[in-house]
């Protein structure tokens, strides 16, 4: 033990096998530096095999085989198998570029197992084999980032609470890239932090080749990696490697990391935000900006300080009840003693990693596939827990100081309290995985085997039916097909108003099968007749109980294109919820909520089925129409009978209009003005006495 400037506020700088004497940093290792590092690094590797060995002879067990916990797996698997065929960032050969994997780097790191044999199951052994590796290192990270501020009892807490924690054993044994990125923002954080605070002796070449290393790795993990990219960056920029501009062109060549797969997804795709940004992001989503945008945020950040950090419903399997308050104390923590022994990049790059986790707060939820988007970012709230446990021994510590044993005993506490969740999540994950071999995966197969080669398949969940059916398929949420996702943001019927397009303009684009749930695709007139179908009744990661095969039926497209009460000339059409007549009428949305989207089956007054995309809870309808002078307007709705709409056209009004009969919908007519033809005339449509539902407007000569 060595005395250090803080001895007598109640902290020693204590010599570990996690933190070794700068002087030593540089020196050829002995045999007794082997023998410490073995000493720390032996307990870990076999506390990961044991979790690993328990985790995987629960799924075999229970499987039969490997499988994985997520769906969304099989996505990368499928990028993986692309990366190995040569058609990298093509979901499928001659597919467009897309980005549907969470993760540019992990199928990556998969696709060299798929070329040396690891396909069908077999992949799943190597993303157990790297995440269950990367648990092992995540441990080491977390206690080294936990031992400068807080000593070695409480990194060894660190530890211990890392491999305790539930979210990062799911998350090691999904398949998924979670805890491999956990590892990569926890690395770059503490080896940045050592680059800012440590001698200037420790700062070479080879270790700012590291760093610029680390922060590419994170950024191309995950999108939010982009944040620990930040942090290498200013690291390099505040304290380079030498007074030069060779030496602070590192700091840009890190932060260019953050920047570099937008532009790369925008020179491929012409659009520097990826499918799954598109589909699961807030920000940008037509139905979220300004205060409903804020609002939902703030929901998110409710439910997550309320009941998520708090451990209860969705975290419950994961989290101690009501931990919330000793969560943020840790936070607290981080920063006091960040403050007390002056490692303020260190406090600084914890408080990062752990408030990280409040990023998905900006996506529409943040509750899919067991919190996996949070539970990379535990790791600085896991050493504020060592921390706070640090500051209450210290602060009994002054009391009697032999207390100071009372950073052990919290350490252990907190560690413990995680692993008794430990048998639920194992029994979980095998209960995750045979449910998505018993559905997912087992219609993959089926599809393999009965569909015809030339079958296009339509899903909405792509992973597993994808990997196993090798079939092109069309994702109807847009992850893995190309300018999809916008249309399924916006809702079911913008979804058949675009098939409808597809039908008119690209018919070989629309599926010929659809493997789907019949509730989340909504759209009961495009499924023919049923195949097949996979029913899980016992487990709770699927999207639905019932996933079905169908033949896709398409005969109604078009049913809705045409005024049943008009045979007259149409010069132009609003076709309402179809995202291309909206744009080139400028049609406003005007506070349209997500979920007012939506398609109608229905019948004309003659019987003929009649099937219109539109949207609801619509009180005023503005949009620009070229008008025939002296025609008919016609406008197809729905609404409460005695509701009125007053119809204003160039800012005057021109018709009042009155629902009345029974609920359905209805076409009403109303007369132009006898005006030159316009190319831009503003039309206006107000309700009162009840909001209704527009599909179409026509504009006709007489």
């Amino acid at each position: 033990m060595t005395r250090g400037p803080f001895l007598g506020q109640g902290y020693e700088r204590v010599q570990t096998t996690l933190e070794r004497p700068p002087s030593e940093e540089h020196r050829e290792p002995t045999d007794r530096a082997r023998k410490d590092l073995a000493v720390a690094v032996v307990p870990i590797a076999i506390a990961v095999v044991l979790l690993a060995q328990r985790t995987i002879a629960a799924v075999l067990t229970r499987v039969g085989h490997a499988g994985a916990a997520l769906d969304d797996a099989y996505i990368h698997f499928q990028y993986a198998r692309a990366i190995a065929e040569g058609h990298p960032l093509r979901f499928q050969a001659a597919a467009p570029v897309t980005s549907g994997a969470t993760s540019t780097l992990w199928p990556a790191l998969l696709a060299p197992f798929w070329t040396l044999g690891a396909r069908d199951d077999g992949i799943v052994w190597a993303a157990w084999i790297l995440s269950f590796a990367a648990l092992g290192g995540l441990a080491w990270e977390a206690g080294k980032l936990t031992e400068r501020l807080a000593g070695r009892v409480a990194a060894v807490g660190a530890i211990a609470m890392t491999l305790a924690f539930g979210g990062f054993l799911w998350t090691a044994a999904s398949g998924m890239e979670g805890v491999p990125f956990a590892w990569a923002i926890a690395r770059a954080t503490r080896r940045a932090s050592d680059w800012a605070e440590g001698p200037e002796t420790d700062r070479t070449e080879r270790r700012a080749g590291e760093l610029v290393a680390l922060a590419w790795i994170a950024a191309l993990f995950r999108p939010e990696g982009a944040v620990a990219a930040g942090f290498v960056a200013a690291a390099l920029a505040i304290v380079p490697l030498k007074a030069t501009w060779r030496a602070r062109a590192l700091a840009l060549v890190a932060a260019s990391a953050i920047v570099a797969l937008p532009v790369v997804l925008w020179l491929a795709t012409g659009s520097p935000r990826s499918n799954t940004t598109v589909a699961k992001l807030l920000v940008g989503n037509p139905y979220y900006t300004g205060p409903a945008l804020a609002y939902a945020v703030e929901a998110n950040l409710k439910l997550f300080f309320g009941t998520l950090l708090q451990g209860e419903v969705w975290s419950a399997e994961f989290l101690p009840h009501a931990g919330a308050p000793v969560a943020v104390a840790g936070l607290f923590a981080v920063a006091w003693l960040g403050a007390e022994r002056r490692r303020y990049w260190r406090a600084a790059g914890v408080l990062l990693i752990a408030t990280t986790m409040l990023a998905p707060c900006f996506y529409l939820t943040f509750l899919w596939n067991r919190l996996r988007y949070l539970w990379p970012f535990t790791t600085g709230w896991i050493v504020g827990l060592a921390c706070l446990a640090r500051v209450a021994g210290d602060v009994a510590g002054m009391v009697r100081p032999r207390w100071r044993w009372v950073t052990g005993l919290l350490c252990g506490a907190f560690a413990g309290l995680f692993a008794s969740k430990l048998e639920g999540t194992i029994d979980d994950v095998a209960q995750s995985a045979s449910g998505i071999d018993r559905q997912q995966v087992a219609l993959g197969r089926w599809a393999n085997e009965a569909l015809p080669p030339s079958a296009r398949v339509g899903v909405n969940d792509t992973g597993a039916i994808a990997y196993f059916g090798d079939r092109v398929t069309f994702d109807v949420v847009g992850l893995t097909s190309a300018n999809e996702a916008r249309y399924w943001v916006a809702g079911t019927g913008s979804r058949f108003e675009h098939y409808e397009r597809l039908a008119a303009t690209q018919p070989a684009r629309l599926p010929t099968h659809f493997i789907v749930y019949p509730e989340w695709m909504a759209m009961d007139s495009v499924l023919g007749e049923p195949l097949h179908e996979a029913t899980v009744t016992d487990s709770t990661i699927l999207g639905g109980r019932t996933m079905r095969a169908y033949v896709a039926d398409w005969s109604l497209l078009g049913t809705g294109e045409r005024p049943w009460s008009s045979a007259a000339a149409i010069v132009d059409a609003m076709d309402v919820a179809d995202l291309e007549s909206e744009a080139a009428h400028g049609y406003r949305l005007l506070g349209a909520a997500d979920g007012e989207d939506v398609v109608h089956e229905g019948a004309s007054p003659s019987g003929a089925p009649v099937v219109d995309g539109g949207r609801t809870r619509r009180v005023m309808e503005q949009f620009e129409a070229h008008l025939p002078g002296g025609g008919q307007g016609i406008v197809r709705l729905q609404g409460r009978a005695g509701t009125t709409v007053a119809v204003r056209i160039g800012g005057k009004a021109a018709a009042q209009l009155t629902l009345d009969g029974d609920d359905d919908w209805t076409e009403l007519a109303f007369d132009l003005p006898p005006a030159p033809e316009s190319a831009r005339t503003p039309i206006e449509l107000r309700a009162s006495g009840g909001s209704l539902t527009t599909y179409h407007y026509w504009f006709v000569a007489r």
